[in-house]
């Protein structure tokens, strides 16, 4: 998740994509709703948005972003209704500093939109369906933890605990690619992001495993049609770069 900045912001009525909707009689909460790849779709008969905002998380580089349906949405049980009490007030307080909190609080709920979702799976191949998958999500994780390391697919196939053979038909079925396909998309998005930062060609194509820029480079063209110093920054540091998060996918 550190990889993608999430940024949350309050929305004027009718423009946000994450909102939380409530009883029109009542103004109780009653679901949360967020599309992070256009506009919401309709509330149902009686709702209304008690609270609206602009939410992003890296688009469609973003390959869980990429991997979720239109709109996801998650009912407001006695878990999270505090905290929505908690943001709503904030919103309608406008107290010093409310703007801030606003966000960090929308970021968590958020997360929790996304974890239902990967919980409840999905019908079609792809990432949240391979993360619904307790054996497959370890070798994922293991794979967005170190992307650099030379995986193999009996490491990732012990990682999740299964046989080789099991492995590789669960990850193409479940994830619909190869483990090597979807360590290869991986690398090559991370090294797309340290490139557009400014980082040297020849740290980035380490970082991610490969035995040259060159090698880098034939990589990256076939993945994004362009070469690598196409897309790369004004120079930076490469001590800047960004670690991956150890305790989360995506």
């Amino acid at each position: 998740m550190a990889r993608f900045e999430m940024r949350v912001t309050e929305a004027a009525a009718g423009t946000g994509n994450l909102r939380i909707l409530g009883n029109a009689a009542t103004g109780t909460p009653t679901r949360m709703t967020l599309n992070l790849r256009g506009a919401p779709g309709p509330g149902t008969a009686g709702e209304t948005a008690l609270l609206e905002a602009t939410a992003g998380w890296g688009g469609d580089a973003n390959p869980l972003v990429a991997a979720l349906p239109a709109e996801i949405f998650l009912p407001v049980d006695d878990e999270i209704a505090p905290l929505i009490r908690f943001l709503l007030a904030e919103a309608r307080g406008g107290r010093c500093g409310s703007a801030a909190v606003l966000s960090r609080l929308a970021e968590v709920l958020m997360i929790r939109l996304l974890r239902a979702e990967i919980e409840r799976g999905a019908t079609a191949p792809g990432l949240v369906s391979g993360l619904s998958d307790p054996r497959l999500s370890r070798a994922i994780v293991a794979i967005h933890d170190a992307p650099g390391r030379p995986w193999s697919n009996t490491d990732l196939a012990a990682a999740a605990g299964m046989s080789l053979s099991r492995f590789t038909d669960a990850f193409n079925s479940g994830v619909g690619e190869t483990p090597q396909a979807y360590l290869r998309r991986w690398r090559m998005t991370l090294a797309r992001q340290d490139l557009d930062r400014g980082h040297r060609v020849q740290a980035v194509a380490r970082r991610y495993g490969y035995s040259s820029s060159e090698a880098l480079a034939r990589a990256f063209h076939r993945q994004h049609g362009t070469n690598p110093l196409a897309v790369r920054r004004s120079p930076v540091s490469d001590s800047t770069a960004v670690a991956p998060d150890r305790s989360a996918a995506g």
